[in-house]
């Protein structure tokens, strides 16, 4: 998911501006009067708000509030650097996350609810998640889709949620897309919040050697309760 910045637009020379002039004569406007009231315009949705339109239906109210999780925002957020002059802050560098549990342990929850903290903090957040399962159906290759273009895409994004790494049936080829992109995002310092229902002792056998020691190096853990949530909450 890509998020929308307004950003201030330049006009294309003084004539446009002496006709600008002359409209707002004609109608007796203050040209000042005029400018502060497009300065003084709202934006058309809270970030929050903008950003909750873009999630997943089931996470957009996601909280995170687990201790590690919230430090994680805290770094995160000390580390984002405003592109210019009073603009806001964005998520450019940064620590990553591995959060490992039972299925439904609430890990995803925790991840999306991340980005809401990020966002809910003044911290601008250019985002994209998705399940390794999904990420690999959509780069094998086939006509009309050019897999290195997206792979590139997702690599860069500077933050990613990549949920439910080790749910895929593993293969030569997952393990080189999963080190392709672990490897750029370790590279480029970005952040990146991982789940995997796999215990972290588990899951070098399935990411393989180079993967596991660069998530070892750019990760912080969480190891979450053995509790299905789901399966509570339902009963």
């Amino acid at each position: 998911m890509r998020t929308r910045n307004r950003e201030p637009q330049t006009l294309a020379g003084a004539g446009t501006l002496d006709r600008m002039a002359r409209i707002l004569a004609s109608r007796n406007i203050d040209p000042a009067l005029a400018a502060a009231a497009v300065a003084d315009e709202p934006e058309p949705y809270a970030p929050l708000d903008a950003l909750r339109a873009g999630m997943l239906p089931r996470y957009r109210d996601a909280v995170a509030d687990h201790p590690q999780v919230l430090a994680w925002c805290r770094e995160v957020a000390a580390q984002a650097v405003a592109p210019g002059i009073g603009a806001r802050r964005q998520v450019a560098t940064g620590p990553s996350l591995l959060m490992a549990g039972v299925v439904g342990a609430g890990k995803t929850h925790q991840a999306y609810g991340a980005v809401r903290v990020l966002v809910g903090a003044g911290v601008g957040v250019r985002w994209r998640a998705t399940t390794a399962a999904d990420l690999y159906a959509e780069l094998r290759p086939r006509a009309g889709v050019d897999s290195e273009r997206e792979l590139a895409a997702v690599a860069r994004v500077p933050l990613l949620i990549l949920d439910d790494l080790g749910a895929a049936k593993p293969s030569e080829w997952t393990e080189e897309i999963t080190y392709r992109l672990v490897n750029r995002r370790y590279n480029h310092c970005l952040p990146t919040l991982i789940t995997t229902n796999l215990r972290i002792g588990d899951l070098r056998a399935y990411v393989g050697d180079r993967v596991a020691s660069r998530l070892t190096q750019m990760t912080s853990r969480v190891e979450f309760d053995l509790v299905d949530r789901r399966r509570a909450r339902a009963a």
